[in-house]
């Protein structure tokens, strides 16, 4: 999908060159609240306040807006911050068709409280090429993750575009899951990217954070008075760690991939799961369209035991070396129970309709010695027989 020589190399470098004055490799941390000015209203290189321009931020932006192929980029204290400043660009009675299967946090954001100030949202099965062609007329944004989360449905972003454009919708894309690395969804006509940089570009569960990208530099212009405004920007410090988590993207998500890749193989074979759901497996209903968008599926895999929340339960307390923790993305092995854990906030009854089932496991499939990942699996799964 993209050259990924190229790709390996811009990573470690995107944003930042050695600074003029020392040569310094990183950027500094730029603690700094204010800058000085040399006459009023006559500022030095155009900083004027650490919540509008930070040099450290800056650095992460344009190394994000570089990677994903856009014109700019922000940075945010959350991923729901990131989120929550797109959904700042819209105006009451809009109508924005969502995913049916999105983060919890995300579902709630939209219905709890952008929905008061006048938003409205339908939420469809967008992995569904027909679900796409029959999106309302008055659309103004076509919101999506791919894979999704947790089930790992994905949708045709070539399709999901062409669909927007035909009612004049615009088209934000959710790329956590994916990364830069797997899947660029502006090179294929989305008009935002966005992601919890907290996940797989932090990588090391050590800093939260989200970040916007854009296509359009109108839609920079005004992504960028709406961070300023709103304050939603990420602090130097976590812009820093970020940064330094970037760097290693490529290589940490070649084992991700590879490592999940052989788990989800062995839990397909195992004759105590119902269900393997990732994207990498032919048995997945997107399998197609995941080959024809992204170069590698990802380090997150889900499977259902049969025995429901229950055995699910007894299966994590065995579970050795993955941790059980929300969240995802990070160097280590994290498991999760979607239903009542990160997807609690959805209703128990959304939830078995859009297919998320009480007994799903989620795994985040970390860059451990995969044989001891294996292990732990097979032993836990023959303790909740």
């Amino acid at each position: 999908m993209h050259d990924h020589h190229e790709f390996a190399t811009r990573v470690i470098h995107a944003g930042w060159t050695p600074d003029q004055e020392t040569g310094s490799i990183m950027p500094p941390v730029y603690l700094t609240s204010t800058y000085v000015q040399d006459a009023p209203a006559q500022t030095r290189n155009g900083y004027e306040y650490s919540r509008t321009q930070n040099p450290t931020r800056f650095a992460l932006q344009d190394a994000l807006a570089e990677l994903e192929g856009g014109v700019a980029g922000f940075t945010f204290s959350s991923g729901m911050a990131a989120i929550q400043t797109l959904l700042l660009s819209l105006k009451s009675g809009d109508r924005v068709v969502a995913g049916n299967d999105l983060y919890g946090g995300t579902f709630r954001l939209f219905t709890k409280v952008a929905a008061r100030f006048g938003l409205r949202f339908d939420f469809v099965d967008t992995s569904k090429a027909e679900n796409l062609d029959a999106i309302p007329e008055d659309t103004r944004l076509l919101y999506l993750e791919t894979p999704t989360n947790p089930l790992l449905r994905i949708t045709d972003l070539e399709r999901a575009v062409a669909a927007a454009r035909r009612v004049g919708a615009e088209v934000a894309v959710d790329n956590t899951f994916a990364t830069p690395a797997l899947q660029r969804p502006l090179a294929l006509g989305a008009d935002y990217v966005l992601h919890s940089t907290t996940k797989y570009i932090g990588g090391h569960s050590d800093v939260v954070g989200g970040a916007l990208v854009v296509k359009d530099p109108q839609k920079g212009e005004e992504a960028w008075f709406l961070q300023n405004s709103a304050g939603t920007a990420n602090s130097p410090f976590d812009a820093f760690l970020t940064l330094r988590g970037l760097r290693t993207l490529d290589v940490r998500m070649e084992r991700h991939c590879r490592s999940a890749m052989v788990l989800a193989h062995f839990l397909e074979d195992h004759s105590q799961v119902e269900k393997v759901h990732y994207p990498g497996l032919q048995s997945h209903p997107g399998h197609e369209v995941a080959c024809r968008q992204m170069s590698g599926f990802g380090g997150m895999v889900g499977f259902e035991l049969p025995g429901g929340e229950p055995q699910a339960r007894e299966f994590v307390k065995h579970l050795k070396i993955f941790q059980l923790a929300e969240s995802l993305g990070g160097v280590e092995s994290l498991v999760e129970l979607p239903a009542p854990m990160t997807h609690a906030s959805i209703p128990a009854e959304e939830r078995r309709k859009a297919g998320l089932a009480d007994g799903l496991v989620r795994l985040s499939v970390g860059i451990e010695a995969v044989e001891d990942l294996r292990d732990a699996l097979q032993t836990a799964l023959k303790a909740c027989a």
